[in-house]
């Protein structure tokens, strides 16, 4: 059988790539085959061996899609820099819409195929790296406006940011009645004002929040004791 023309087979590629998102968001990772794939595109499973030699090739181009439909989605405009800006960043990922819910529930079910493959394991801590490096020149900011503590750790702070934001996403998938839309829009408020630190501050009141509980923030907000 000879291969299919270039153009041909970008069309082939497109068609895959849509009936790979379909199978995603019915199934999950979990159910993501290459004979569902072939079922939802009407073809035989022979004919996509030759574009996914192996279930990895099939699942890491899942994880490619599943990436650059993330990177595209709808964003919200900031209202100033630094933690409003953080802040919008973190409501983006939350699941507060249909489309964040079902993108959410997909990124979750790759977790178990990652953690039981190490290249794939691998390619998820480098998605991590890049998300905690998009929060960290804005954590920058924030410190360069005041609006956190001149000692921050904007490293550690881009750290927890991310680990808060997922922390709250497995808990609102799980538990959509305890953490609704505006319970999760009111946790993002009390721990972007938690960043700000102790004492009055700099950061405008639409991102400052009423919680109490950031005893946990203070090692990476406060200044290094003094050396010898």
């Amino acid at each position: 059988m000879p291969p299919p023309a270039p153009g041909d087979h970008e069309a082939r590629r497109k068609d895959m790539s849509e009936a790979v998102w379909r199978v995603l968001a019915a199934k999950g990772f979990g159910g993501l085959t290459l004979r569902a794939v072939a079922a939802a595109m009407g073809v035989s499973t022979g004919m996509l061996t030759h574009y996914f030699p192996s279930k990895r090739a099939l699942v890491t181009h899942a994880l490619d899609l599943l990436e650059q439909d993330t990177a595209g989605r709808p964003r919200r405009t900031p209202p100033a820099d630094g933690l409003p800006t953080v802040r919008a960043m973190l409501l983006d990922i939350l699941p507060l819409t249909p489309a964040g819910t079902a993108r959410n529930r997909i990124w979750v079910s790759s977790w178990d195929l990652s953690l039981a493959d190490e290249a794939l394991a691998a390619q998820q801590g480098d998605r991590y790296t890049r998300l905690r490096a998009g929060f960290r020149p804005h954590l920058e900011t924030a410190r360069s406006l005041g609006q956190i503590p001149p000692h921050a750790d904007t490293g550690q702070l881009a750290a927890a940011a991310v680990a808060f934001v997922h922390g709250l996403v497995v808990q609102a998938l799980f538990d959509p009645g305890r953490f609704p839309g505006d319970v999760q829009t009111a946790m993002v408020d009390g721990f972007v004002a938690r960043l700000a630190g102790p004492g009055p501050g700099t950061v405008p009141d639409a991102v400052r929040g009423t919680a109490s509980d950031g005893d946990h923030l203070q090692p990476f907000l406060t200044p290094p004791p003094p050396t010898a």
